[in-house]
């Protein structure tokens, strides 16, 4: 597969084939069965076949398959151990390459955009794509000033792609959810397809990764690049060297992973507090790790910081994280199981019509927040897929709890990008001191600042009889 199969009936026939394959090898699995080998033995081969077949071809379709499928990859870590290798292999191809456009696509493009003279504008450019995403893949190139620089080119035709493949993954979301257990996957496909009109839009891009790079210039811990010329659907970078997330997870070491965790959940949780905006597309082909100088000099593990790519998805927050995260986060870890389930409801996570036990409920989210109750945590495997089998067994109490718990929409965006980050945490194997960011930048976690926002809001109110006095006394 050379090109982005433009054609609806193509991408709908090749979709359409998953829920088919997946058919047959049920039907495989049951023979096997009947000849005797165990249920485990033939479950493990079912997996492992339907996975490698699934990112096949969502590799092969880029647009909404490969979005969906990138979307999945931050959460194997919840998978059983003797199913997530292939899984693994399978995924990490989806987060770093896919098969690129022809070389005369590109060109087009960039003469369509840019013009005639487009090739004056760079002192150099690689035809052969540095990396490929979901609607476009990026080029390397020397900018005319001699500045080094990604050329993120936009595939023709991605935003049809996009909602043909969404609409089609949609209509059999139930076969897929299995294959991530704890994930309910039509959920995912309906914000994922909510955001589609702003993934195709680089001037939107541009805008957010300016607000990010404008705020984190010279930070110690993260680097975000600055945009160079942006145009339709061609958005020009600078060029970001480092270690791919993806290398760090697969062979990095215990220093480099526990930094890259440290600095990752630091991003999570201050790029809202510092830009009003939540990056909300945390697969680890978006991450690298850097050095902490330029010239890679003297510095130690503690030095390195997270490069941060691709703002074409992100959560508007103009007042940071919502403080009812924070407040009910601190209520748990206190378990204060009434003020929790009321804060819960006020929310709409308990919808008015749905009693529950708040006691229960507190039991439900104490495994969960575990990260934030000591002053370190060692986010593991083990831990994601203890959790998932916990919240996705029908037979567990959590399992029949957690169907009657809400989410609302406004809500939506950021659990899939917090459970994504823990996701990334758990494949990195990264010990992070999560309290110490929750601390800084989540907003009603420190009980102080509670008592501050509610002595502000009491403030106007002790002003208002000397207001109306005047009025009284006419």
């Amino acid at each position: 597969m050379s090109d982005l199969p433009r054609k609806a009936v193509t991408r709908t026939a090749k979709l359409a084939a998953l829920p088919l394959g997946f058919a047959g090898r049920a039907t495989w699995g049951l023979g096997k069965r009947i000849v005797g080998e165990s249920a485990e033995i033939v479950g493990r081969e079912l997996q492992q076949r339907t996975a490698e077949q699934l990112f096949k071809v969502l590799g092969e379709l880029k647009g909404g398959a490969m979005k969906f499928g990138q979307a999945l990859s931050v959460f194997e870590s919840a998978l059983p151990e003797e199913v997530a290798g292939p899984y693994r292999a399978a995924l990490t191809k989806l987060q770093e390459a896919a098969p690129p456009m022809p070389t005369s696509t590109v060109h087009d493009v960039l003469e369509q955009h840019l013009g005639d003279d487009w090739h004056e504008l760079f002192l150099e450019f690689e035809d052969k794509p540095a990396a490929a995403a979901s609607i476009g893949q990026v080029h390397r190139g020397v900018w005319h000033d001699g500045r080094e620089v990604a050329v993120k080119v936009q595939y023709p035709g991605a935003g049809e792609a996009l909602l043909s493949d969404l609409g089609q993954l949609s209509r059999f979301a139930r076969l897929l959810g299995p294959l991530i257990p704890g994930i309910d996957v039509k959920p995912l496909i309906a914000e994922l397809r909510d955001r589609v009109a702003e993934e195709l839009d680089y001037g939107l891009e541009a805008e957010a990764q300016r607000a990010h790079a404008e705020e984190f210039a010279g930070d110690p811990d993260v680097m975000v690049p600055a945009v160079v010329h942006q145009c339709d659907q061609v958005l020009v970078t600078e060029w970001v060297d480092g270690i791919p997330l993806a290398e760090v997870i697969a062979e990095g070491t215990e220093e480099q992973r526990n930094r890259a965790g440290q600095v990752l959940a630091r991003f999570l949780f201050s790029g809202p507090a510092r830009t009003g905006l939540l990056h909300a597309d945390p697969h680890p082909g978006n991450f690298r790790l850097l050095p902490g100088s330029d010239d890679g000099d003297g510095a130690g593990p503690e030095d390195w910081r997270l490069g941060v790519l691709d703002f074409g998805t992100v959560d508007r927050l103009p007042g940071g994280l919502p403080a009812p995260i924070g407040r009910s986060l601190r209520l748990a870890l206190e378990s204060d199981a009434r003020s929790v389930y009321e804060l819960l409801g006020a929310e709409g996570f308990v919808k008015e019509s749905v009693e529950l036990d708040p006691e229960a409920v507190l039991d439900y989210l104490l495994p969960i927040i575990e990260p934030a109750q000591a002053d370190e945590f060692t986010f593991s495997r083990s831990w994601m897929r203890s959790q998932a089998a916990r919240v996705a067994d029908p037979r567990s109490p959590a399992y029949q709890l957690g169907k009657r718990l809400n989410l609302p929409p406004s809500y939506l965006l950021i659990h899939r990008v917090t459970l994504s980050t823990i996701g990334v945490l758990c494949q990195l194997g990264a010990t992070v001191r999560l309290r110490d960011e929750l601390e800084e930048w989540l907003p009603g976690f420190l009980p102080e600042e509670e008592g501050a926002a509610e002595e502000q809001a009491t403030e106007p109110a002790a002003e208002e009889p000397t207001a109306k006095e005047p009025a009284a006394e006419a």
